[in-house]
């Protein structure tokens, strides 16, 4: 017969997360929506980010880092933002939990990159604060690739990858079909195209309401962003975060070619300038 501590083991891992998520959506009018969003980009910084506003006191972070709500999830058999808003809200804290110093918050770094997030995201909370890590396109690109490979999702060498993404792209674009496995896995290039991807979001929402940087100078100098940061949402600029760890970091485990470099600086170049010109700043990338 299982012991008892194992019997007990095996119902903490199993069936408590089941009750706690079952009360959460029990109690979702009771629960507060986010006072602001980090919407990405993916590899961008977004976990480390996620994980140091999380060590503030004033902050309360969702259940779960990236709820993927308004960009429908990442199962493309199922859609998050059909169950609702009382499926969202069951991620937040209770509002008794809250007072006028303290702001909830989630981050999931599909939502700059998915062309639906942006309205649906407005129209349940338009008066939430917008933050966007963006990263060097062309190391956020090789980076993606890496991720890919490493999952077992992409065969290509990285040229041959890069080259054939607007044809493996086709389909999605035709059908909007932004749950497609090519739409999440192999937009290498795509998503490193900012200037669009912000722009969306400026349609909706104006620019005081959004805070734009680069994951460069976050990593760079993490304390003066994290102020800047605190500022925005408004709590104490003075809180230092302990850990400053890194999070989700992943690294390029080959020498990349001079030419895959080449063939994305040059590809990133205009779109670069565009984003500058757009946010009145350069990255220098």
């Amino acid at each position: 017969m299982p012991s008892f501590k194992k019997f007990n083991e095996s119902w903490v891992k199993t069936a408590a997360p089941r009750l706690i998520w079952r009360y959460r959506k029990t109690t979702w009018r009771l629960r507060a929506l986010p006072d602001f969003i980090i919407i990405g980009a993916q590899k961008a910084g977004t976990t480390s980010m996620f994980r140091y506003l999380s060590q503030h006191s004033q902050l309360l972070p969702s259940f779960k880092k990236e709820v993927h709500f308004f960009d429908g999830g990442l199962n493309s058999d199922v859609d998050n933002f059909a169950k609702g808003e009382g499926w969202y809200r069951a991620h937040f804290p209770l509002k008794k939990h809250l007072n006028d110093h303290s702001k909830t918050f989630e981050a999931s770094p599909l939502y700059i990159f998915n062309p639906f997030t942006a309205k649906r995201i407005f129209d349940l909370v338009p008066e939430v604060k917008i933050i966007a890590l963006l990263r060097n396109p062309t190391e956020r690109a090789i980076s993606h690739y890496f991720r890919e490979k490493r999952k077992g999702r992409e065969s290509l060498p990285i040229l041959e990858a890069l080259q054939e993404e607007e044809k493996r792209l086709e389909s999605v674009d035709n059908n909007k079909d932004y749950k497609h496995k090519n739409f999440r896995h192999f937009t290498y290039k795509r998503r490193g195209l900012y200037k669009e991807q912000i722009e969306r979001f400026l349609s909706y929402f104006p620019m005081q309401q959004m805070f734009v940087l680069s994951s460069e100078d976050f990593f760079r100098e993490p304390d003066h962003t994290l102020r800047q940061v605190f500022e925005f949402v408004g709590v104490d600029t003075g809180f230092k975060i302990k850990d400053l760890r890194p999070r989700a970091v992943g690294k390029n485990k080959r020498k990349v070619h001079a030419d895959v470099y080449q063939y994305l600086n040059d590809y990133f170049l205009p779109h670069n300038q565009a984003l500058y010109t757009l946010l009145g700043k350069s990255y220098e990338w």
